[in-house]
């Protein structure tokens, strides 16, 4: 089966994926933080009981799983494909983790929260993946009551949850209008409409890859469905002026824009030696060669996938073994050169 971020998606080629989260409390039990090692486990095992039957909601096969199971290059590379965060891969309490088999549906049972539901898809389908979410949710909550508050909303551990518990984000390759003047401005001006946008591997120009995700920064006073079509009006505004401004750029510079997709095809296919850094910022310039049609692949290709693909655990669990720094460029070179795909 294939995994959510190797499928392919032609409807808007900026728009690399969208994602869904959902946290819960079960109102029985405090918050994570205050529950005794004791109670954290019987938690998790009663979640996890009664969560055992999951795969009758739709037909997904899931994974269950918990975190102290997996060794520290699992975890890791479950962080770089966004299954977890920092807080919850360094956390020495049980936790529990049901995956499915895509890695498209994921669940976090005593992380920050109870209960962490994770929807992922590639392109934009937010509403999609909302709708999904909420009939997960509908089918925990029939068996597990929450932390609810009538005027508050959903209780959640920390304040900037509460509310709806919901955060919609979409993940864009800006790779012109970041480089534009006027693009750290608009970083700050998101926040006027209660919305982040940041790079996903790094600040400014440390972003490698131009990877940014815009999401809702306020869970409260806005309903499910305008978080879900705020943050879908703003991704799709942010595409329109990457668009524009590429498309600029593409006029009065088709040549150079055309030489740099090649050299960077180029690199990638033959270079031996491959850091991080070089691998996100060649990707990123084949990503939009691609998109723009200025160099013409002999089959589909996720350059997307090739981005989770290089980062250091997922190559470390590619390798069955551990690798040093310059064990780790040869190892990302030589993944680049067989995912990439001949020109036609």
């Amino acid at each position: 089966m294939l995994k959510w971020f190797e499928q392919e998606t032609k409807d808007e080629p900026n728009i690399v994926s969208s994602r869904v989260r959902l946290v819960r409390n079960w109102d029985q039990y405090r918050f994570p933080k205050t529950l005794t090692p004791q109670e954290g486990e019987e938690l998790v095992k009663r979640l996890e009981f009664g969560l055992k039957n999951l795969e009758e909601l739709d037909g997904t096969q899931y994974e269950y799983v918990y975190l102290e199971e997996l060794d520290e290059l699992s975890r890791r590379a479950l962080r770089e494909r966004r299954i977890l965060n920092s807080a919850i891969l360094n956390k020495k309490e049980i936790v529990g983790l049901i995956v499915s088999k895509d890695e498209s549906t994921s669940l976090v049972l005593n992380g920050d929260d109870h209960i962490r539901m994770q929807f992922l898809s590639a392109g934009l389908c937010l509403n999609e993946l909302w709708n999904r979410a909420d009939k997960l949710d509908d089918y925990i909550n029939a068996r597990f009551s929450y932390a609810f508050d009538e005027k508050y909303g959903y209780l959640t551990s920390f304040p900037t949850n509460v509310g709806t518990g919901l955060r919609a984000s979409v993940t864009l390759h800006l790779p012109t209008l970041s480089q534009g003047k006027k693009f750290s401005s608009l970083v700050g001006e998101m926040s006027r409409f209660g919305l982040t946008l940041r790079g996903v591997y790094g600040e400014g120009d440390e972003n490698y890859g131009a990877l940014f995700e815009i999401a809702n920064q306020k869970t409260l006073g806005l309903t499910e469905q305008e978080i879900i079509d705020l943050v879908a009006r703003m991704a799709n505004q942010l595409n329109r002026q990457e668009k524009q401004v590429r498309e600029a750029t593409l006029s009065s510079h088709r040549l150079e824009r055309e030489d740099e997709v090649y050299k960077s095809y180029g690199v990638l296919k033959y270079a031996r030696r491959l850091s991080a850094k070089d691998g996100m910022i060649f990707l990123s310039q084949l990503m939009a060669g691609a998109d723009d049609g200025l160099i013409p692949f002999a089959e589909p290709c996720s350059v997307y996938r090739m981005m989770l693909g290089i980062q250091q655990a997922n190559l470390m669990k590619l390798s069955h073994k551990p690798l040093g720094k310059d064990e780790l460029d040869m190892a990302r070179a030589e993944y680049v050169r067989k995912e990439l795909p001949e020109l036609a």
